[in-house]
């Protein structure tokens, strides 16, 4: 089933086609980029012009604020505290790598 306003879609794109908008569009003629994950293009331009970074990339940046906060800490009980923070931290990096790829 098409949808409901498809004739006005198409009406629109034939109007700005003659009047000339899609004239001299950058990369006209060329191929289109290939895409590793065509169902997810737009989602993961999306992401990727948000700032957005893999689930690990987010994680490793986590585990160097433990890592510094680890280096400036004195005490004990919180440097052990922080140690476990990041053992769990680097198995949840690799599980995110893995997931990742």
């Amino acid at each position: 089933m098409d949808h409901p306003l498809i004739d006005l879609i198409n009406q629109k794109i034939a109007e700005a086609e003659a009047d000339g908008a899609f004239d001299n569009l950058e990369g006209q003629g060329k191929p289109l980029p290939k895409e590793d994950d065509p169902d997810n293009a737009l989602l993961n331009r999306l992401v990727k012009e948000s700032g957005g970074v893999p689930e690990f990339v987010s994680l490793s940046r986590e585990l160097q604020r433990l890592r510094d906060e680890l280096r400036e800490t004195g005490d004990r009980t919180r440097r052990q505290d922080i140690l476990k923070e990041m053992s769990m931290m680097e198995a949840r990096i690799d599980l995110a790598k893995k997931a990742y790829r």
